[in-house]
């Protein structure tokens, strides 16, 4: 089972991955992009902490998600969230498309459930920094790649869901 959550900030995506990822046996992996720059974005992080029980394993990999999502070797993965990750990955000038590459490779090659939160960037303004537009763009192109990787999509708006399907186009 891998299992996708796209949606807006704030929109419910995470509750409802741990609630996903709560139905199932076994150990919990969550998978911690997120860095802590500030004083709101530690506050942040120790409330995403705290609404995790003590089943929940923490593995924070701001860079190196491809490679813990290889090193779990039983139960559940969740990572939360991509965006984040490849925020990191952008303002540390790290190579893109290899590092999108190796994550898909590890999407690919796991056979535990999965269930990525990711944010959707692209239905607003378009950004006026070349920086804003960059990761706007990226984030399209990798969310785009691992959903295409996904048994399951969902998108989430104000709590709301709706189930995503892939598009054939009819001859």
């Amino acid at each position: 089972m891998k299992t996708l959550f796209l949606g807006g900030a704030r929109s419910g995506k995470s509750r409802l991955a741990l609630a996903t990822a709560e139905r199932h046996d076994g150990p919990l992996h969550y998978l911690a992009t997120a860095e802590a720059w500030d004083d709101e974005m530690t506050d942040r992080i120790a409330r995403h902490r705290a609404e995790r029980d003590d089943r929940w394993r923490t593995v924070e990999c701001p860079l190196e998600l491809p490679e813990a999502i290889g090193a779990i070797d039983a139960g559940v993965i969740l990572v939360d969230c991509l965006t984040l990750w490849l925020s990191n990955l952008m303002l540390g000038d790290h190579a893109i498309a290899q590092r999108s590459h190796a994550l898909c490779a590890a999407i690919d090659a796991t056979p535990l459930p999965l269930i990525i939160v990711t944010n959707e960037v692209g239905m607003g303004i378009v950004p006026d920094h070349p920086l804003g537009r960059a990761f706007r763009d990226a984030a399209g192109r990798l969310n785009q790649d691992v959903a295409a990787r996904m048994a399951d999509r969902y998108f989430v708006a104000a709590g709301l869901v709706l189930p995503l399907q892939a598009y054939v186009a009819q001859r």
